[in-house]
């Protein structure tokens, strides 16, 4: 339908599967409301807000795209939908979701469906009737299933990531470039993120979101000096100082799909101690990836992580888990944690970020995007991690 790589004989292999476990749990039809699902089950990209926009597709095939009025003349000129049926606003004389109900019915989904949630979800001030109250249909849970099968990616979907961490890299060299004492993380960031992205639309003739002004972005958002052992700071266009031990943070999506690439560095000649931490933490990465492989779960890959951390005395350093899945979204299933005992498949991706943190010295952290292969795993991301390629000049 729109898919930019991915063709879109590989969106009807995927609509397929799911109507077939669909037709497997005994249910007439399934219904998507997320965003992300919708563009994964069909190339489909729309801003999504309080206005529903809903997928549906019966079992013996036939599909609709239900959209606000408004938006119909550009679906119906950016997509191949067959079908395409809309309400006139939200929330309306008669709420869009009993319009919806019409829809089903006209589709022959009646009875027990599937569904990603039970009715759109409370978004932007969004309220509504669950979809089972609207039908009178019992609903069933979807999204297992549509993770499962998200966690696990096709070529197609490995090349927008691989081209993703390609300018991941791009606007990393040139944050590393412009961040110097005195300057700001936000003219930094800035700079880096405006000169990757006016590269990358040069290169493909496109900038990778729903807006015109998305695109690559490099930062620190806050992970400056001391900040830099919060995890998830936030930005406070702080000025770089010498001695400050730095967290670094990109984003080039592709067609919507992610790399994650990130950087511990210093400023200045890094201290002992600084060197410590670093030599850890690219240790600590180096232990995830060899303990990545098929058949392997991803309670293994933190446990062995986690012993690293214990053997070198560095627990109480220890603050989150090693990894996450990355894809469509920044951050997907399955999780490379304790608790998580999904078993590794070819074709699943993560990002391996072992960090390690102390409240007066900062944190420092690398993460790589990588996918599991046949015997073992594939770095999707390419740049220098050690501490000299990563000191900055004062």
């Amino acid at each position: 339908m729109a898919g930019g790589w991915i063709p879109e004989s590989e969106f009807e292999e995927r609509r397929s599967r799911l109507r077939d476990h669909a037709r497997r749990q005994g249910l007439a039809g399934y219904v998507l409301f997320g965003s992300d699902y919708i563009r994964y089950f069909t190339g489909f990209a729309f801003l999504s807000n309080e206005r529903p926009v809903v997928y549906a597709e019966s079992v013996g095939g036939d599909s609709t795209i239900f959209v606000p009025e408004f938006e119909v003349e550009r679906t119906r000129a950016e997509s191949s939908f067959a079908r395409i049926d809309a309400y006139p606003e939200y929330p309306g004389l008669e709420h869009p979701m009993r319009i919806f109900a019409r829809v089903l019915r006209d589709l022959g989904i009646e009875g027990a469906l599937g569904a990603d949630q039970d009715g759109y979800p409370g978004i932007l001030g969004y309220q509504g009737p669950p979809l089972s109250e609207v039908t009178g249909a019992s609903v069933r849970s979807l999204s297992t299933a549509i993770e499962w099968m998200m966690a696990r990616k096709s070529e197609n979907e490995l090349d927008l990531i691989r081209e993703s961490g390609r300018w991941c890299a791009y606007a990393h060299r040139l944050l590393q470039e412009y961040s110097r004492p005195g300057v700001s993380e936000a003219e930094a960031s800035l700079r880096a993120g405006q000169e990757a992205t006016l590269a990358l639309f040069d290169e493909r003739g496109e900038v990778g979101g729903l807006a015109s002004s998305d695109g690559v972005s490099a930062g620190y958002r806050g992970q400056i000096g001391k900040r830099s052992a919060w995890a998830h700071a936030v930005a406070h266009a702080i000025e770089f100082a010498p001695g400050d031990m730095l967290v670094t943070e990109t984003s080039a999506p592709i067609w919507g799909y992610n790399a994650e690439l990130e950087r511990g560095m210093v400023v200045g000649p890094p201290t002992d101690e600084q060197r410590h931490l670093h030599r850890h933490v690219v240790a600590a990465q180096e232990t995830a990836f060899a303990a990545i492989r098929p058949g392997v779960t991803c309670a293994d890959v933190d446990g062995a992580v986690m012993r690293y951390f214990e053997e070198n005395d560095l627990l109480e350093r220890w603050r989150q888990h090693t990894g996450h899945g990355i894809g469509l979204r920044n951050h997907e299933a399955p999780f490379l944690d304790l608790g998580d005992h999904t078993v590794l498949e070819p074709g699943m991706v993560f990002t391996v970020e072992p960090g390690l943190y102390d409240s007066e010295l900062g944190g420092f952290r690398h993460s790589d995007t990588v996918v599991v292969t046949e015997h073992g795993m594939e770095s999707l991301t390419d740049y220098p991690r050690d501490i000299e390629s990563l000191t900055l000049e004062t």
